[in-house]
């Protein structure tokens, strides 16, 4: 059996390499804008998922009994976990809280280009204000990390919206509460689905026809001009995306951005403004999203406080820069492959290994008997910028050979000089 479980990967020396390499990304813009970072465990309560979503939500948990008959789930996502813990410290923690992670997240669904059974996951979150700084604090994260890793604006939009659009339209129409949820549900699937689908799905709802045109309209605007027609001057949807946006321009992102109503994100629990950061050809699903959610806490007991974060994982992401030729040729770190080119000197290779690890050089120790034409091929695999040599001419000397593998320049140094 040399086939994983289906949806998850392996991650080979040099795929992990290249994990770490966007991991370090991730956590450098992350920590550039003042961000903590935090971790929980990947085993959560199964209710803590199917209290805001209801038991429908289990059929795409990796979920089951514990040996103590506690009902428990692989976590989907990092959101709950970290609501958890925010009520958890409750009146304690300093607000606002600004905090990221990395978790690796489990779904019980169809895989698909672009996603697993199981992926890992770039959170960044900021609780505990309704400044809309704060919203634009999260886009500038995200374009941070798009430019340290080579892409442009001319790669990537991010499209940027509010609930409270479509929200306003349907609230006049009279569509609130659980049908609204259950409306940007199906919504978000528009770029899924043929446009038939979508109305099939939103007539069985109950939706009317005029209802269905409303949206569909709405939903196609693209800009602000004409969101300005639709809803009003006085719409606070409006007084919202416009402080947002001269936010974005204030940072010097507006490139990045466009206002698109069509972003409503599926999931019931945003409350604000959202948004969606795709590659401009379209060839990728969407690379990242995410927005306000100020009123989760109290789907699951506690008391609401102001949020906005956003997820975004790390396949589509490679896809992208695969497709861009901008993934990076990465190699092992070792400084130096130690050689003894006889059992007799072991002993003494240990001793020099040693030495040069308390000098925090990394070091490569060769356990085997090998010749010195395995040794430069093995130093070329793994990047090694020196071979140190133990030979028996040159350690009757008490003296070591040291070869350069970037110059081809040789000395011979003591084991003290070295």
């Amino acid at each position: 059996m040399t086939q994983g479980v289906r949806g998850t990967r392996d991650f080979y020396p040099e795929d992990m390499r290249l994990r770490n390499w966007l991991f370090d990304n991730f956590i450098a813009a992350s920590l550039l804008h003042g961000f903590e970072e935090y971790d929980a465990p990947v085993l959560e309560h199964e209710g803590l998922y199917t209290r805001k979503q209801g038991e429908e939500i289990t059929k795409q948990l990796y979920n089951f009994q514990d040996k103590g008959e506690r009902k428990v789930a692989l976590r989907p996502e990092m959101t709950p976990s970290l609501a958890r813990m925010v009520m958890a410290r409750a009146g304690s923690l300093p607000m606002p809280i600004k905090w990221f992670s990395i978790p690796q997240c489990w779904r019980y669904e169809r895989t698909q280009r672009g996603r697993g059974r199981e992926h890992y996951q770039w959170n960044v979150d900021i609780w505990g204000t309704t400044e809309l700084s704060a919203d634009a604090e999260l886009i500038s994260v995200i374009v941070t990390f798009f430019e340290e890793i080579g892409l442009t604006s001319e790669d990537i939009v991010i499209r940027v919206s509010s609930r409270k659009v479509l929200e306003e339209v349907l609230g006049s129409l009279g569509v609130e509460g659980d049908l609204f949820a259950k409306t940007c549900i199906i919504v978000d699937k528009m770029d899924k689905l043929s446009s038939e689908v979508i109305e099939e799905q939103l007539s069985d709802l109950g939706h009317s026809s005029e209802v269905i045109g409303k949206i569909q309209s709405v939903l196609g605007i693209k800009d602000m001009s004409n969101l300005v027609d639709a809803l009003g001057k006085e719409s606070a949807a409006i007084a919202e995306l416009t402080t947002l946006f001269d936010l974005i321009d204030s940072y010097g992102m507006s490139e990045w951005i466009q206002f698109d109503a069509s972003i409503v994100r599926g999931l019931a629990y945003y409350t604000g403004s959202v948004f969606e950061a795709h590659d401009r050809e379209g060839k990728f699903r969407a690379i990242c999203g995410g927005g306000r959610y100020d009123n989760l806490l109290s789907t699951l007991g506690g008391k609401d406080l102001p949020a906005t974060g956003f997820g975004f994982g790390d396949m589509v992401i490679m896809e992208l820069l695969a497709d861009k030729n901008l993934v990076p040729e990465l190699i092992g770190g070792v400084d130096d492959i130690v050689l003894p080119l006889n059992q007799d000197l072991r002993d003494i290779a240990v001793r020099v290994a040693a030495a040069l690890r308390l000098s925090d050089r990394t070091v490569d120790l060769v356990l085997e008997d090998k010749k010195m034409k395995w040794a430069f091929k093995h130093a070329e695999r793994v990047g090694a910028k020196r071979l140190v040599l133990l030979a028996p001419d040159e350690w009757s000397r008490k003296m070591i050979k040291v070869k350069d593998l970037e110059t081809g320049e040789e000395k011979e140094v003591s084991l003290k000089d070295l």
